[in-house]
């Protein structure tokens, strides 16, 4: 086992990965001599896998990792995280908006002890009404309802320990919210701030409607820490409170009737009447979602669950020493 691994998701990058890769290892072969990057192609249809090819092709500390289409790069980090066997994962982006120079600050706070180092963009660069303003207000909004008090859930500029990163389930968009995630099994946390610098090259896969999309992804998030080994405790608390309100519109109304006989319930109290027999039936519905929600978390905990990504092949120089490993098996075998 390597002690880190850097894994970088491409998508069409071809202008950006040469670059990087050299910068890369520049800066992590001055921090250890056991290192590992995987590079993750999500789907490119430019020169990108080629050009990764190419680099597995002469440096055996490369792998990388084709993936059939583009999965997105939720999928993406997660076949690199998958894939990784370092004791610590280094996460960034390959558009040249991380400084690899960065990566030290994020060695220096794993050694001190720190499950989970968060990338902060302190000093962004980027459109200050369509970038800026849309992740300040997400990120507070972050914070506050997940308890993580932490600046930049965006950024993919991250580093975690093996074991907590493998024990987070990735898939949709949730990278960005890997902090909070962690939180839920314990993870102790940290921020540093990190250099953000304009895209040199290649076009911003990113625009407004990713912005909209992380609001839902909120309320996703806090149901997650909140209700993700107990759904009936949020749909049984709305069932219930469905349920009391029908039930004591329907004994109103019955003590009217009772009261006052003649009474023609639809022709005085029709819109309450109705009222009160569709939050009784809304009720009853929200408590079977709840037990059909504790169902499936049953079943999460006891099977197998799929990957959100599929590999088309994976691509690595075999060094020397294996080769010789090979050889003398081979040799065993006759």
């Amino acid at each position: 086992m390597v002690k880190y691994s850097i894994v970088v998701p491409f998508h069409n990058e071809e202008e950006n990965v040469t670059v990087l890769y050299a910068r890369l290892k520049q800066v992590i072969e001055q921090v250890s001599d056991s290192f590992e990057m995987v590079l993750v192609d999500d789907g490119s249809r430019d020169r990108t896998y080629k050009l990764l090819e190419e680099i597995a092709a002469v440096d055996s500390r490369v792998l990388v990792v084709k993936l059939r289409r583009n999965f997105g790069q939720t999928s993406a980090l997660a076949a690199g995280f998958d894939h990784a066997s370092g004791e610590f994962i280094l996460a960034m982006d390959g558009d040249l908006q991380h400084d690899p120079n960065d990566i030290p600050a994020f060695v220096e706070k794993l050694d001190e002890g720190y499950d989970v180092v968060s990338g902060w963009r302190k000093d962004r660069t980027d459109n200050f009404m369509m970038r800026r303003i849309p992740s300040r207000c997400a990120n507070w909004l972050m914070a506050k309802l997940s308890g993580v008090d932490i600046h930049d859930f965006g950024t993919t500029f991250k580093a975690y320990r093996r074991e907590v990163i493998q024990s987070i389930p990735l898939y949709g968009e949730m990278h960005r919210f890997i902090p909070a995630l962690a939180s839920w099994y314990g993870a102790s946390i940290c921020e540093i701030p990190i250099r953000n610098t304009n895209r040199e090259s290649g076009r911003s896969h990113y625009g407004i409607g990713r912005t909209f999309r992380v609001f839902f992804d909120l309320l996703t998030i806090r149901f997650l820490l909140r209700y993700l080994t107990r759904p009936l405790h949020f749909f049984g608390g709305l069932g219930m409170l469905a349920l009391t309100g029908g039930s004591a519109m329907g004994l109103i109304l019955l003590i009217m009737k009772v009261m006052n006989p003649a009474m023609s319930m639809m022709h005085h109290h029709g819109p309450l009447f109705v009222f009160g027999s569709v939050m009784i039936v809304a009720g009853i519905q929200l408590l079977a979602i709840g037990l059909l929600g504790e169902l499936q978390v049953r079943h999460h905990y006891t099977s197998q669950h799929p990957s959100s990504y599929t590999v088309d092949r994976l691509v690595r120089l075999v060094s020397s020493d294996e080769q010789n490993l090979l050889s003398e098996s081979k040799e065993d075998n006759f």
